[in-house]
């Protein structure tokens, strides 16, 4: 059973930073494409970052230069750095693991979908204040 448990979410002035971080299995974390989504409700999911297990990185437009993906294969953990925090980034945050994540053609030209992962975690929430 694979398993992803974000921590990491909570309340932030404009301009801050928080750290999430996503615990998974060691074969996930070493093998699979790992990503953060986001959902604010009555929007659909959207794709924040990605990480091939190759360390190739895919970001969002509106949260490159601010955001960091990376993973720590000794901790089984994957993590979303998040700096210069906007109230448009309050969210719930979503981790995702797939073996295959987006199509190469969509990961040139930064698009991650839901449908790219297979597997989620149950989120947590981040609000940012204005």
């Amino acid at each position: 059973e694979v398993q992803l448990v974000e921590s990491g979410g909570g309340s932030v002035q404009a301009g801050g930073s928080l750290t999430l971080s996503c615990a998974a299995s060691s074969y996930f974390v070493e093998n699979y494409v790992m990503a953060w989504f986001r959902q604010v409700p009555g929007k659909e999911r959207e794709g924040v970052a990605a990480q091939t297990n190759g360390l190739s990185s895919l970001y969002a437009d509106s949260v490159k230069g601010r955001f960091t993906i990376s993973r720590d294969t000794a901790k089984n953990t994957v993590y979303l750095q998040m700096n210069n925090l906007k109230h448009e980034d309050t969210a719930m945050y979503y981790c995702a693991a797939d073996a295959e994540g987006p199509h190469p053609g969509s990961w040139g030209l930064g698009i991650m979908q839901e449908n790219d992962f297979d597997y989620w975690g149950q989120g947590t929430q981040v609000t940012v204040s204005s």
